[in-house]
């Protein structure tokens, strides 16, 4: 096998790397809980501690990647464009267009083809 000092060097290696690993993973859980703040904020829903405490965790404030302040710019942007109620009317003309039959249908089939699978396995 491996010398002593070899062996403490690969397990101080292994230790780093799960260090920086592990802090990777409490910054995407964080900026992931600001995304659900920002958004339970322009939806007016209560806030999670568990999002609070994601952040404490991360060490305060986030830096959002560009991609997810992007998202949560636009989808801001699209709430001050539907102020005037026109979103919902826009919605519910949208929902008029679709096919319910053929959806019904779709999932049916969906549903079979689980159930050919589970049976199976």
């Amino acid at each position: 096998g491996m010398a002593r000092e070899e062996f403490e060097e690969y397990q101080r290696q292994l230790l780093e790397e799960k260090i920086e690993r592990d802090k990777a993973f409490a910054q995407r859980k964080a900026e992931r809980a600001t995304v659900r703040m920002h958004l339970r904020d322009k939806y007016h829903l209560a806030q999670d501690e568990r999002d609070d405490a994601q952040l404490h965790v991360a060490g305060g404030a986030v830096e959002l990647p560009q991609e997810l302040a992007a998202m949560v710019q636009s989808e801001e942007e699209e709430e001050e464009d539907d102020d005037d109620g026109s979103g919902a009317f826009a919605f519910l003309t949208k929902l008029r267009e679709v096919d319910l039959p053929a959806l019904r249908d779709r999932a049916l089939g969906t549903m079979d083809e689980v159930k050919e699978k589970c049976a199976l396995m």
